[in-house]
């Protein structure tokens, strides 16, 4: 076997399909969120999710 061969890293192959429906913005940081843009409210990324969920958490 060759060696280059097995350590090499194949190109990850990205299809439409991949990519999905345009994702909505998040409002506080404007980085793409795992929300179709046709989400009613107010969409937050899953970092932001995290964020304000330990702000809650933390203020009561």
């Amino acid at each position: 076997m060759d060696d280059a061969a097995y350590r090499a890293t194949p190109a990850p192959a990205t299809t439409e399909a991949d990519t999905g429906p345009p994702f909505a913005e998040c409002v506080l940081c404007r980085e793409p969120t795992e929300h179709p843009e046709s989400t009613k409210g107010a969409t937050l990324c899953p970092v932001c999710t995290w964020q304000e969920a330990a702000r809650s958490a933390c203020s009561g």
